[in-house]
């Protein structure tokens, strides 16, 4: 693993050096937007809604919406002007119990490794939060904005987990009518949680959605049913990258001998007729632009249009 953030858990004149690591990834299975008929990538542009054309992203500002479906535009002076902090403590503000805190207001989980100086003062943080039963509620500064965490033990490691602003959690707008409850109906319910009581193992579940997926995605390349698209591997565009250093290469080496270069041959022009050369032409169309140059305008153009055609 690798640290994503460095800093001290401070409680008291206690400070503790620390390594912050990610607790969990995602293995959810992810699916690509593809032509289903040759599995090209999809791709999407930025596009004004108002003028349809596509925006450089140097030219896209963040808009704040309001309820009345009103845009105010921030520049970046106005969000460098909004409160942030660059602060590498992890301060507690208090030891609460455990069980004073919902569920429902945990985010996101990271490790805490002591630094080689703080394994000391780690650990007995580390044993006080287990003696008391109890989470330390602290405040952090994480991508330049404060918010509320609690440290708790996991495995004899310090976890911090990110928790959600109260006005984050929604309130259910519905009830829940219970009707009348008969106590024979209670003691088979309690029956039932007797019969499945257990202990709680992580291992005993596994996602056989992605499993499922997989074993899909098998079959069918044993059964050669993939799309080889210029996209498809890695290699693909340290290829292009390769053909346009080529490219670049040879364009310069003509250019030096006072040649056109192959892009200005295979880009379209915008000039006039007289200046196209004989390479841009259609094949059928080299012998009449030969004899062009001895022919009026008029008969010119009557030359393209068919070779049937006699100018008057």
């Amino acid at each position: 693993m690798r640290a994503i953030w460095k800093g001290a858990v401070s409680f008291g004149l206690v400070s503790v050096p620390v390594k912050l690591y990610a607790a969990t990834e995602s293995h959810d299975v992810s699916f690509r937007q593809v032509h289903a008929k040759d599995g090209g990538r999809i791709k999407y542009q930025r596009v004004c809604s108002l003028d349809g054309e596509e925006v450089a992203y140097a030219d896209i500002a963040k808009g704040y919406e309001t309820e009345d479906g009103e845009m105010v535009i921030l520049t970046d002076d106005d969000m460098a002007e909004l409160p942030s902090t660059s602060s590498r403590e992890i301060s507690v503000e208090k030891f609460v119990p455990s069980d004073q805190i919902d569920p429902l207001l945990f985010e996101k989980s990271y490790y805490l490794e002591p630094e080689s100086s703080g394994a000391k003062p780690y650990s007995l943080l580390r044993q006080a939060l287990l003696d008391a039963d109890r989470m330390a509620v602290v405040t952090v500064a994480l991508r330049q904005r404060t918010t509320v965490a609690v440290l708790r033990v996991r495995d004899d490691v310090i976890v911090l987990q990110t928790m959600m602003w109260p006005d984050e959690v929604r309130t259910p707008d519905f009830s829940v009518e219970t009707g009348e409850i008969k106590p024979a109906e209670v003691k088979m319910a309690n029956m039932l949680v007797e019969t499945l009581a257990g202990d709680f193992d992580a291992s005993e579940f596994e996602d056989d959605y992605a499993g499922a997926v997989e074993a899909l995605v098998k079959t069918k390349i044993e059964g050669g049913e993939v799309k080889r698209t210029e996209t498809s591997t890695k290699s693909s565009g340290e290829v292009v990258d390769l053909l346009a250093a080529l490219q670049r290469s040879v364009d310069a080496a003509k250019t030096a001998r006072g040649e056109s270069s192959s892009e200005a041959d295979t880009r379209p022009s915008k000039k006039s007729s007289t200046t196209k050369t004989a390479a841009k032409k259609p094949a059928a169309k080299k012998a009449p632009a030969k004899k062009a140059a001895k022919k009026t305008a008029a008969t010119k153009s009557a030359a393209k249009k068919t070779p049937a055609k006699k100018a008057s």
